[in-house]
């Protein structure tokens, strides 16, 4: 039987989400052989949430932003390494012109359906065709073709012990328990109309005792929608944008309730296992939804009453704005009554 490989290249660029897919696959390989050091490539974002990972060795970053210059950087990072394995995750031709810098003697990508921009030629090992999955099952993938079984899944996402005091520091300024709410995503197309954010937070409030937080980032939407929301709703909503990725872990992790669109800390309070209220339209949510966990607290805008659809890549602009306050509300209800 051949060795188990010493050193392992993970080539998973962005985004947020797709991080926390991956982390499974990190944990479980470490369980499996605890020799095996993990470097993992990453742009700046999701670097900060993975940097420090215990079953992470090291972290490289790719500096998006510099252009062609931030490949000559991170081949110079990479120049006289080599090693046993590289996972080429993220099927982009960007990410594949990284695969072909790693010196490695296998190259484990996905199989040519699933692969975009001939990412397919970059590999020289490639998963078996398995069809459209749930991106966190086709991660996992990759643990299973270097004969790791991934479960049991275990993400580690935090908030680690130096981190502790960052949660306890967030939850002294609560009088009530945290509902933290994602207020808009990268496209706008998965985003939830402000004005209802703040209807949901007056009922967060009057009729769940719960303290609305507002999570994100600090682009001009986010901000916008940050804006919407105060100005209309009569509770008092805590603001935590722009928040290190780090400090939003302990954020979600001290939620008692997590409600967001398709976006990175959607994935992230489900690794924490935090209940959470998925608001799915644009993008299908058997594909990129919460995985396995909360799925009765889904809402589901994607699909038309009655139908029955399959994984699918294909996105249907303009249905998360056919969700309702109240089937948020009533999502809550049932949060309220199975899990508070």
């Amino acid at each position: 039987m051949p060795e188990f490989p010493r050193s392992i290249c993970i080539v998973m660029l962005t985004a947020v989400g797709d991080a926390v897919h991956v982390l499974p696959v990190v944990t479980a390989i470490k369980r499996h052989s605890p020799g095996t050091r993990i470097t993992w490539i990453l742009q700046p974002g999701p670097a900060t949430l993975v940097r420090g990972h215990p079953d992470v060795d090291e972290v490289l970053v790719f500096e998006r932003k510099l252009g062609w210059r931030a490949y000559a950087k991170l081949r110079e990072q990479l120049r006289g390494r080599r090693f046993d394995v590289a996972l080429a995750m993220q099927p982009y031709f960007k990410a594949g012109l990284i695969t072909a810098m790693v010196d490695a003697p296998r190259k484990i990508g996905f199989d040519r359906p699933r692969s975009r921009d001939l990412t397919w030629i970059f590999a020289n090992e490639r998963l078996e065709p398995r069809g459209e999955r749930h991106f966190q099952d086709q991660y996992l993938e990759f643990a299973e073709a270097l004969g790791v079984d991934p479960q049991p899944l275990t993400w580690n996402l935090g908030p680690w012990p130096a981190e502790q005091p960052l949660r306890e520091a967030f939850v002294a300024k609560l009088a009530k328990p945290a509902a933290s709410i994602v207020i808009a995503t990268s496209k706008p197309e998965k985003d939830w109309p402000a004005e209802r954010w703040a209807e949901v937070c007056d009922a967060l409030d009057a009729e769940f005792g719960l303290q609305p937080v507002l999570v994100g980032g600090t682009s001009p939407r986010e901000l916008a929608a940050q804006e919407t929301i105060l100005a209309r709703t009569t509770s008092t909503p805590l603001s935590t944008l722009g928040a290190p990725l780090r400090e939003l872990v302990s954020i979600l992790d001290a939620s008692a309730l997590v409600l967001s669109p398709d976006t990175g800390p959607l994935h992230m309070a489900v690794a924490l296992n935090r209940p959470t209220i998925a608001l799915m339209g644009y993008t299908n949510p058997k594909r990129v939804g919460p995985y396995r966990r909360f799925q009765d607290l889904v809402i589901d805008a994607y699909g038309d009453p009655g139908e029955t659809y399959e994984v699918s890549r294909v996105n249907r602009p303009g249905r998360v704005q056919r969700i309702t306050v109240e089937q948020v509300v009533e999502k809550i209800r049932e949060w309220k009554t199975r899990y508070a």
